[in-house]
């Protein structure tokens, strides 16, 4: 199966970005209220993208891979409104979301969300899936567990963990949904595409972690 050789191709790079110092200390529960702010900061200056990124991807599918497009608008659907998600958990740890929402992405933030724009523009649109792959995969081995641990240190209400605890349940049946699209892709350079774009995407994610200091 397609989706077990992706898991395989990729496992050394996941394990580059699951070696990104700030998300051990998240799992320890030591990262400091600024870090997680600095965190969710940068998570919404690429979750916004996730829409007109699945935009794009949708449109520019070859009539072979209808069936894929189908599945790409039920992706938009449950997309919308997850950037206001992070805005709302920013205000509740005592952050001001306008000006979050009117600031500028850090460099590792902006680098992967144009190698996103770029792959599925100039490319081949499903490189978005490589991306979708790397980030739901990565939000459920651990957002449920680093949500936890955050708020039992930092002592933070629940709304201020709404995009970390609501990612961690949905990409669950996200993934096991993503395995069966990945799955039925036939064409050997797509599958190629794929790989490739996830490899790279583990880098560039793994860049924004590394950045957080």
């Amino acid at each position: 199966m397609f989706h077990d050789e992706l898991i395989a191709s990729t496992t050394v790079d996941r394990e580059a970005l699951l070696a990104a110092p700030i998300i051990g200390l998240a799992l320890a529960g030591r990262v400091t209220l600024g870090q997680y702010i600095a965190f969710l900061e940068q998570a919404y200056h690429h979750v916004r993208h996730t829409v007109p990124l699945l935009m794009i991807c949708a449109a520019r599918l070859p009539e072979r891979l209808e069936w894929l497009r189908a599945a790409a608008v039920d992706y938009i659907e449950e997309e919308i409104g997850h950037d206001q998600w992070i805005l709302d958990d920013l205000a509740a740890c005592g952050a001001d979301k306008e000006a979050v929402r009117r600031s500028t992405p850090g460099m590792a933030t902006d680098v992967m969300v144009g190698y996103a724009f770029d792959m599925v523009q100039r490319r081949n649109p499903l490189g978005f899936f490589g991306m979708a792959h790397v980030l739901e995969g990565t939000s459920v081995a651990l957002a449920t567990r680093a949500a936890s641990a955050l708020q039992a240190t930092l002592g933070l209400p629940d709304q201020a963990f709404t995009y970390l605890s609501s990612h961690g349940v949905l990409d669950i049946d996200h993934t096991a949904n993503f395995a069966k699209l990945m799955n039925r892709l036939d064409d050997p350079d797509d599958r190629t595409d794929v790989i490739r774009s996830a490899k790279t995407f583990f880098r560039l994610y793994g860049d924004i972690f590394r950045a957080i200091a």
